[in-house]
């Protein structure tokens, strides 16, 4: 229940209301439980063998993203009319209803008793989290004006964005970013970042002579290690 209805939970402390709110709404909760005890308990796995049918997975994934949208515009309204014209709390809010499950999911963890805190969304964030955030912003903007564009038209946008995104990453079976390579460039731009050239496989313009460089500064520093091991035990 704190994963399915991890963005109510979340969105509803941030606001000061009961946490188990959605507790309220029996037929959700019903539904969640059902789909719960399918999953795991339905006889010969027949359940879950339906819907890892492909062409049935990627229906089911793209309604999930189109749910994305709906949480992420409903939390938005409901964070303005607590604060009005407060964009960032309603930034906030937006981005917790809609990628909720992910947010909380070290305290789902917990919980069950795992801990694992290097998969802390907030350190290092998933695909679905980052496209949520940036659905936040940009619903907000156009909520508060900033955003010269129909609220319909952006709601069309983001979902078909979103939609065709996960059934692209779904069909080629990549965990990779969409927005890797932009974060690549911001990260050179703002704070310095680049690449290692000898880890960069497939690069053109990276010569033989600049992993040579590498290897001789990882030798060295190898030998360097060494001599001070052997100064220590003389």
């Amino acid at each position: 229940m704190l994963y399915c209805f991890g963005g109510s939970v979340l969105s509803s402390l941030m606001l000061a209301e009961p946490p188990v709110a959605f507790l309220a709404k029996g037929t959700s909760v019903l539904l969640a439980s059902s789909v719960w005890y399918l999953v795991f308990y339905c006889p010969q796995d027949i359940f879950y063998r339906c819907f890892a049918f492909l062409p049935l997975r990627l229906l089911v994934a793209g309604m999930k993203e189109v749910t994305r949208t709906w949480k992420i515009t409903a939390g938005i309204a409901h964070a303005d009319g607590h604060f009005k014209d407060a964009w960032l709390v309603m930034v906030a809010v937006g981005w917790a209803r809609g990628a909720g499950g992910g947010l909380i999911s070290n305290f789902e963890q917990l919980v069950r008793g795992v801990w694992k805190p290097e998969t802390n969304e907030l350190l290092e964030m998933s695909y679905p989290v980052k496209v949520t955030l940036i659905g936040a912003v940009l619903f907000t903007l156009q909520h508060i004006q900033y955003l010269p564009i129909a609220r319909h038209n952006l709601v069309f946008l983001y979902t078909v964005f979103l939609v065709v995104s996960k059934v692209t990453m779904m069909l080629t079976r990549s965990a990779t970013s969409p927005f890797a390579p932009f974060e690549a460039a911001l990260g050179h731009m703002f704070f310095g970042l680049q690449m290692t050239p000898c880890k960069v496989k497939g690069e053109g313009a990276i010569s033989s002579n600049d992993c040579s460089v590498c290897d001789w500064f990882s030798s060295e520093h190898s030998d360097g290690v060494k001599k001070k091991r052997a100064k220590k035990t003389e």
